[in-house]
């Protein structure tokens, strides 16, 4: 597999996207791309870091301001304790590295929310480091030209092609090479019906050759998808609703919401004493919301005035100022379809 490494970088060089992050060795603004990108895609996540590079430019920038306004900035994109942890980190930064990332893939992996992908990504992009990038990508790339049945999501799996990676790796330049089995995976060799027609790697690809690339990469886990009902009230008067701070660690912590009952089954209330002896003005249809463990059931009930009891952990907040406090995707795009005067 000689040829590998040289044909996977002519490729790049003739084929990569010009994106913001490529066109810098700042290790803030390198992490800032990577942890972004964990979970998303390429044209979702480019807006967000336009926009959290625009706002912050060292990690002291983003360890001076609040959790909350960094979780506003992040509303959207999911995958909340990223942001959480992108704050937490930029404070460790500053306050135990003098404002400085570590150099080493070993160090960087100390900060909290750095894996081992995201420590190899900023010491080979940034100081050269010869240590391998493994993304989903790179698993596909690997596992398909050298037709490997090891599954991915074992340990055994991810040892394995971590070495095989750090065989393959350019020693001289580790950051090309990590740039371009990256980019060869999310554009020539996707998941879905890839063009082997017109693949530089054709020749050297070990299941495109035995028939088996549709059944690479192996995995051995199921992922087990917990359903949950969501009954989210709202009740307004007067341009004046509630909403509550999402304290336990669960999806979507310190986000904030509608006064919320969650039970077990998928079916509407009919009973609100707790909070008013009213029934709902308007029953939304249910809406699903898929996260990566959890299919979320929500349904929305209008009520037309406040409520006659309150919980402790709910705020009065103007209809008008909801969209300052960090909310979930799912709620915000319930609001986008439905004007709440």
């Amino acid at each position: 597999m000689a040829d590998f490494n040289p044909l996977i970088k002519d490729w790049y060089r003739l084929n990569k996207r010009r994106l913001p992050w490529r066109l810098t060795k700042d290790p803030f603004k390198i992490w800032l791309s990577e942890i972004i990108l964990q979970q998303t895609k390429v044209e979702q996540g480019l807006s967000y870091y336009l926009k959290f590079t625009n706002r912050f430019k060292t990690a002291e920038d983003l360890a001076k301001t609040t959790e909350q306004e960094v979780l506003n900035l992040w509303q959207g994109l999911g995958y909340y304790s990223r942001a959480r942890n992108l704050h937490f980190t930029a404070k460790t930064v500053v306050n135990e590295h003098k404002g400085k990332f570590p150099k080493t893939y070993t160090e960087l992996l100390k900060l909290k929310g750095v894996g081992s992908y995201t420590a190899a990504a900023i010491a080979s992009f940034c100081f050269d480091e010869p240590v391998a990038v493994v993304d989903g990508n790179v698993y596909r790339v690997l596992s398909r030209v050298f037709d490997l049945e090891i599954a991915i999501d074992s340990s055994e799996g991810k040892k394995y092609f971590f070495e095989l990676a750090q065989n393959l790796i350019d020693k001289e330049d580790p950051a090309l090479f990590n740039q371009a089995i990256m980019e060869f995976g999310a554009l020539q060799c996707v998941p879905k019906n890839p063009n082997c027609e017109i693949c530089p790697l054709d020749s050297i690809c070990l299941s495109k050759s035995n028939g088996t690339w549709m059944n690479r990469p192996v995995k051995s886990k199921k992922t087990s998808v917990k359903h949950r009902f969501f009954h989210f009230l709202i009740f307004q008067n007067d341009q004046t609703t509630y909403l509550q701070k999402r304290s336990e660690k669960d999806i979507w912590q310190n986000l904030f919401q509608f006064p919320l009952i969650e039970t077990d089954e998928n079916s509407e209330i009919n009973n609100f004493e707790n909070y008013t002896p009213h029934t709902p003005s308007k029953i939304s249809a249910e809406i699903v919301h898929v996260l990566s463990h959890q299919k979320i059931h929500a349904r929305f009930y209008h009520f037309n005035h406040l409520p006659s009891k309150i919980d402790t952990d709910w705020m009065a907040v103007k209809m008008t100022e909801i969209q300052d406090y960090p909310i979930p995707r799912l709620i915000d795009r319930y609001l986008e379809i439905e004007s709440l005067e």
